[in-house]
């Protein structure tokens, strides 16, 4: 039935590459709704519901990072791809920061583009019902992962389906070195010969939730050479 297949918002501007990506996703069986502007994409979000959300950031009115700024304050749980032109680690850091999963530099292979949209909606389980369930806890930290919230000495926060990932992979392997090419397969689906910044951004995120100073973490350790480790009891990072 039509109202079983994962309902994907494109916010994309350039119509020739807006129509390429429709039809593509809709030959993998997804169902596609399609914006040009931030605007728009915002006014269908106060009432519909969608899986995915691929988000250019060259639109007009309202960049798309600050779309996905208000997408996160409405929602911190749907996956929200970038698409972008520009190929600066200053515009993938922002786009970061803004709240985005994962993002995708123009022009993108095809293939490599319906895999990360793929792989984003297997992970994805803004769906499931809210739990009662216990809190992981460390240091003055509480998490808990099935509702995708965690309360913190800054505060509570609501968790995005990519952090909740990281946080229970690091959960389960407490105390081990866990490499790059580990995680980044565990919570991206990345293959073993991809490499991305987009995993140190992410520390940096946890950092900056749970630590008691980001920049003298103690949980979140690097371990040089391979990774990093998670320590439930404060260590030093080797950093």
């Amino acid at each position: 039935m039509t109202e079983d297949r994962p309902h994907i918002l494109l916010v994309e501007d350039e119509m020739h590459l807006a129509r390429g990506i429709c039809f593509n996703l809709e030959q993998e069986g997804f169902r596609v709704s399609h914006v040009e502007s931030g605007e728009e994409a915002l006014e269908l979000l106060a009432y519909d519901r969608f899986a995915l959300i691929i988000l250019d950031v060259m639109l007009p009115g309202m960049d798309g990072f600050s779309v996905c700024e208000q997408i996160r304050a409405m929602d911190a749980r749907v996956p929200v791809l970038i698409l972008t032109a520009r190929a600066n680690d200053g515009d993938r850091i922002t786009g970061l920061k803004s709240g985005a999963d994962d993002y995708l530099t123009k022009p993108f292979n095809l293939n490599e583009f319906l895999l990360r949209v793929s792989g984003m909606l297997r992970r994805s389980a803004w769906y499931r019902p809210e739990p009662v369930e216990e809190a992981y806890r460390f240091g003055d930290n509480e998490v808990f992962l099935l509702s995708y919230h965690a309360r913190t000495a800054q505060g509570e926060i609501d968790l995005t389906e990519l952090e909740v990932k990281m946080l229970s992979l690091f959960f389960q392997r407490e105390g081990e070195a866990v490499s790059r090419k580990d995680i980044l397969e565990s919570v991206w689906g990345y293959t073993s010969d991809t490499e991305t910044r987009t995993l140190d951004n992410f520390i940096v995120r946890l950092r900056k939730y749970f630590e008691p100073n980001p920049a003298q973490p103690v949980y979140f350790q690097t371990v040089r050479g391979v990774g990093y480790r998670f320590a439930r009891k404060p260590a030093r990072s080797e950093e």
